[in-house]
């Protein structure tokens, strides 16, 4: 149950989301469906995270909510409590990985070197998050180690856009991307929803033709 393969194929785009008010969790989340999108990674930086989760988790049944920014065994609790249905984090420690297979939820572990990459593989974990996809090497980075571990398939995050998600895309090795150019923090605090659907909407059709 650990593997993350069936998350993977959800979407080619996972939108990667920061939320500070609350208020703005369900519309959002509603917002991205409309636009064709029903997954979610909603990470935990503020304070008010796992409310918010919480909130879409029970409130928009529609959607696939994950947890990203899982630093410590605590953070992987309590977002499954809150209703997290994955997890995701920046990179992985022996101890929080020990941890995260040990829970009946899909994890995405990050990871940025072959290395690293090995080390979760040698876990029994076949699907990874690679973070950050442009610092760490970008696409020709990915490509390059498809060649000796082509049994791992990655979700890139962290620098990607609209413009250059479809060359990690073509990868073999990738399955999907996740960037946040679908939920930008102007169009959140407007509570402009009709922006993100269409942003969403324009994201997905690009895989559809």
């Amino acid at each position: 149950m650990a593997n993350a393969t069936s998350v993977l194929h959800v979407s080619p785009v996972i939108p990667v989301v920061t939320i500070d008010d609350p208020q703005h969790a369900v519309p959002l989340a509603k917002a991205l469906v409309e636009g064709g999108i029903r997954i979610i990674e909603l990470t935990l930086r503020t304070e008010s995270a796992l409310t918010s989760l919480k909130l879409i988790a029970n409130e928009v049944p529609d959607i696939l909510v994950g947890a990203g920014t899982v630093l410590t065994p605590g953070q992987a609790n309590a977002a499954v409590a809150a209703g997290a249905q994955f997890l995701v984090s920046p990179g992985v420690t022996p101890s929080l990985l020990d941890h995260l297979l040990t829970l009946n939820i899909p994890v995405l572990p990050g990871v940025a070197t072959v290395g690293e990459a090995m080390a979760v593989l040698e876990r029994g974990l076949d699907t990874m998050k690679f973070f950050p996809a442009g610092p760490a090497g970008g696409p020709d980075y990915l490509a390059a180690i498809g060649a000796p571990i082509p049994q791992v398939q990655f979700c890139p995050t962290g620098g990607i856009s609209l413009a250059s998600a479809p060359a990690y895309l073509a990868l073999p090795n990738v399955s999907c991307v996740g960037g946040s150019w679908l939920t930008p923090r102007s169009a959140i605090e407007n509570q402009d929803w009709q922006q993100i659907t269409k942003l969403a909407a324009g994201t997905a059709s690009l895989w559809m033709e």
